[in-house]
């Protein structure tokens, strides 16, 4: 019987990447998102598993989800909790309070209902365990200029994960977290042509093949559960993190 994953931010970028790989590593594989019709084409790359429409920043939505999985498959073995977005670069004092709350809505908020959904899941089933696999990001130990929403969503991230895997222990359910640096997506486009840099200025930087995140990531839901890489940082070689800041 393969085991079922959960992806979140499926229709795109890593979690497209993500969803491909796990579903070629043999998992059955739910993605998840706000447009369907990107889900969809998830699904047909795929060649296998399903889509379902969900708000993450919406309690409810979130719940009939894994209400929905529930009933669907009966358990969940991964939870891949990568939903993200970012809003363009400005110091903390040009950034209008509304464009803070966008991207805590979902990389925090968003992040915190689908642990607690599979969490609870996980904890309910028989055989009880599973892994939560959260998206971090270097900008959680290293961050740019300009970055404050997103950086500090990261860092919440990471304590959260901590705090999963203890919560946890007792349940036989894993928490890691992969943060990466520089994959090759929508979100990272805008490298070729320079991004601010720690003395302000404004450099190209090199990018990496989207998937070497996912193989990461198949690596880390591939572990017995008696074992978890607690954090991974992937990233593209030569960029400027190693002494960054």
């Amino acid at each position: 019987m393969s085991k079922i994953a959960l992806i979140t931010g499926g229709g795109s970028g890593i979690g497209r990447a993500c969803a491909i790989a796990m579903a070629q590593d043999g998992y059955t594989v739910i993605v998840t998102g706000r447009r369907i019709e990107a889900l969809d084409e998830t699904v047909a790359l795929m060649g296998s598993g399903s889509a379902i429409a969900c708000d993450i920043t919406n309690a409810d939505s979130v719940d009939a989800l894994f209400k929905q999985i529930q009933a669907y498959h009966g358990r969940l073995d991964v939870l891949f909790n990568n939903a993200g977005n970012n809003v363009p670069a400005a110091p903390i004092g040009d950034i209008p309070p509304e464009d803070f709350l966008t991207v805590m809505n979902v990389n925090l908020y968003g992040a915190f209902l689908a642990a607690r959904g599979a969490f609870n899941l996980m904890r309910a089933q028989n055989p009880q365990g599973g892994r939560i696999i959260n998206n971090g990001s270097i900008s959680a130990a290293v961050p740019r200029p300009g970055s404050t929403p997103y950086t500090a969503s990261k860092h919440a991230i990471t304590g959260m994960t901590r705090t999963i895997s203890l919560d946890g222990r007792p349940y036989n359910i894993a928490c890691g977290q992969i943060d990466i640096g520089n994959a090759a997506s929508d979100m990272t486009a805008k490298m070729g042509s320079g991004v601010p840099q720690a003395d302000l200025s404004i450099k190209a930087e090199p990018v990496m093949d989207v998937q070497n995140v996912s193989q990461s990531v198949v690596h880390m839901a591939s572990l017995p559960l008696d074992a978890n890489v607690q954090f991974m940082t992937v990233m593209a070689s030569s960029m400027p993190f190693i002494g960054r800041g």
